[in-house]
């Protein structure tokens, strides 16, 4: 069987998720599927593996390596916008607020492709060794992978040689991108919770204002990446939530918000931290208010690429995909999957492929609007065009996992 037999199945499934997208650690539907089209190919299933509704699927065929190969299930608190006839329109309760659920990350084109290659491996069989797919909850929260390494270890006490994982990313569509070394950012979270003291909004002077005690962190906040980290160094630092206050004529007792910074150096990473910490309880010191408390949410480690795993998929990926196959420059976007592969200490390869118009995408870059033309991870229209997106991503997964499969 050849990828064109599969191709109507990919491109169906691929419909299917993309309308029924779940939210982190509520993938069930999503999970029961996965786990019956493993059933289906032959493989040893195994559900609600680790703290939520993760999918194992084992297939030995002989002696030899074992490779595991991931996707992730989950969706984004995201309202769709309306560009496709198989959109997203789920809702569903987060945080006390009614949202819309996409698949704004590609996480559908991920378990799409790799069940693709589940199917064309499963029945070509003209390899040894054993693949280990995981379908894994909850990447979006960076706690899906780190909860299910206890029951990788068990149900795999002699380990894996390689782990291999990839993500779709706003580029031209058949575009494949691999590079060892450093190929993600590493994540933190951090919430702020700012007390002062409410009141009536026609009295301030009666009271500490926690919101323009909050905006001016915010402002101050946004100097340390342009005025403390070396114009050399990469990092992000962003401020995603903002909350305080129910009525506009009261000054309310306290605000929150949530920080996300993103780094390569841990030297960088611990400069911004402290950062953090002197500014926000600085603001807090200069409008005679309590300290802030600051509290550790999700985090994601960097992703590091094995050079020797690196260049064998490299090498994989220049007999399949040509010049299609180029470097990988370094993203700040993070992944939680490195946490898979360190239950053993084994190595990884983590890569890109791009899933727009090729021709939207050159004609973006050249007019220098790539930004704006192309959506982002995220996005309401981050949509991926169905091909040659689902063909390259799947064959990408096949090539890599045979470049180790005896």
């Amino acid at each position: 069987m050849t990828l064109e037999t599969h191709r109507p199945f990919i491109e169906d499934l691929y419909r299917e998720l993309h309308a029924n997208p779940e939210l982190s650690n509520r993938e069930h539907r999503t999970a029961a599927r996965m786990a019956e089209l493993l059933r289906e190919r032959g493989f040893e299933v195994h559900e609600q593996v680790g703290k939520a509704t993760g999918v194992v699927g084992i297939l030995r065929s002989g002696e030899g390596p074992t490779v595991l190969l991931r996707a992730d299930m989950d969706a984004l608190p995201v309202t769709e916008a309306e560009r496709v006839p198989y959109r997203s329109s789920v809702t569903d309760e987060l945080d006390g607020q009614r949202t819309g659920v996409m698949h704004a990350c590609a996480h559908d084109t991920h378990m799409a492709s790799l069940q693709g290659a589940l199917a064309i491996l499963a029945e070509q069989r003209d390899w040894s060794g054993t693949i280990v797919a995981v379908f894994q909850p909850a990447e979006e929260v960076m706690q899906g992978a780190a909860g299910m390494q206890d029951a990788l270890r068990e149900l795999l006490p002699g380990g894996i040689d390689v782990a291999l994982g990839q993500h779709l990313m706003p580029g031209a569509a058949g575009e494949v991108q691999t590079a060892a070394g450093p190929i993600m950012a590493a994540s933190d979270h951090f919430i702020v919770t700012v007390r002062g003291r409410g009141g009536h909004g026609s009295q301030p002077e009666k009271t500490i204002d926690p919101i323009v005690l909050a905006a001016s962190m915010v402002v101050r906040l946004q100097t340390i990446v342009s005025r403390e980290v070396a114009p050399a160094e990469r990092a992000v630092l962003t401020i995603g939530t903002f909350h305080a206050g129910v009525k506009q004529n009261i000054i309310p007792d306290s605000a929150r918000f949530e920080i996300n910074i993103r780094t390569f150096e841990p030297r960088v990473r611990e400069r911004m931290i402290a950062a953090i910490e002197r500014i926000v309880q600085g603001e807090c010191q200069a409008a005679g208010a309590p300290p802030a408390t600051i509290e550790t949410g999700d985090l994601a480690p960097l992703t590091v690429n094995d050079a020797d795993a690196a260049a064998t998929v490299g090498a994989a990926f220049d007999a399949a995909f040509g010049a299609a196959h180029v470097p990988s420059p370094q993203y700040l976007g993070s992944e939680d999957f490195s946490y898979l592969p360190a239950v053993w200490d084994a190595p990884y390869v983590f890569w890109m492929y791009g899933g727009f118009d090729p021709e939207l995408v050159a004609q973006a870059r050249a007019r220098g609007t790539f930004d704006v033309d192309v959506p982002s991870n995220h996005a309401p229209d981050f949509i991926p065009v169905l091909q040659p997106t689902l063909d390259t991503a799947t064959t990408a997964m096949v090539a890599a996992a045979r470049a180790f499969l005896a």
